[in-house]
């Protein structure tokens, strides 16, 4: 499990947070998002302060980004949600190139 603390710039930890929130599978919220990697209508890859999430449905549409404060929020059926751990590094990047050639 990944450590929700980080160190700043003055080496004293400060907490990561991030949350999710997803209503009825059709409308799904999430803060703490660094970037928006890529997205279609079926698949979405986020950065986010707790490692990249990759978002698989139908039909997915940004409905909102604002990446100053770091929210994004996504209308559509949502499937699936995945972190892709940053431990497996190697991994991710071989999964990345497999979901967006």
């Amino acid at each position: 499990m990944n450590n929700p603390y980080e160190l700043n710039a003055k080496n004293t930890s400060q907490i990561i947070e991030q949350d999710l929130s997803l209503k009825s599978r059709r409308y799904l919220e999430i803060t703490g998002v660094k970037q928006v990697e890529s997205f279609d209508s079926e698949e979405f890859l986020l950065e986010t302060a707790l490692g990249f999430l990759h978002i698989k449905g139908h039909n997915l549409q940004m409905k909102n980004l604002d990446v100053e404060k770091g929210h994004v929020a996504i209308k559509g059926k949502i499937n699936e949600l995945c972190y892709i751990d940053e431990y497996n590094s190697g991994k991710a990047k071989g999964i990345f190139s497999k979901l967006f050639k």
